[in-house]
């Protein structure tokens, strides 16, 4: 279970540090991503970016105060949230950008995590 208590605090830091960049950079960040820096997508990222702060305090406070049962079921619920990350950075509607496919990768590579850390915990029982 500590490989996905780990797990969950490395993807509150990259979520946190997500969470910053939308609020103080959303235009930087819609430039990296290949998007328009329109005032509407401008916004939509401050307002993902709070939205972040939240997930990451919670990943945060799971991995560090939950029950196992309660790690694995976050844990099930940042694996889908992860691949769904990176599917949908790819189904951008703009040509691929280096950042775009760094980040997708990084959901890929977090959804990975969490289902070997899972498949580790069901192993383990």
């Amino acid at each position: 279970m500590t490989f996905l208590r780990y797990t969950l605090r490395a993807g509150a830091t990259v979520f946190g540090l997500s969470a910053i960049a939308l609020i103080l950079a959303p235009s930087f960040f819609l430039e990296l991503l290949g998007l328009d820096t329109s005032a509407p997508l401008v916004w939509s990222m401050v307002m993902i970016g709070v939205t972040l702060i939240a997930l990451t305090g919670n990943m945060a406070v799971v991995s560090f105060t939950a029950s196992d049962r309660g790690v694995q079921a976050a844990s099930v619920v940042m694996m889908l949230a992860a691949g769904g990350l990176g599917v949908t950075t790819l189904l951008i509607p703009v040509p691929f950008t280096w950042f775009s496919v760094l980040y997708a990768l990084v959901g890929f590579g977090f959804s990975t995590a969490y289902v070997v850390g899972l498949t580790r915990a069901s192993l383990a029982r």
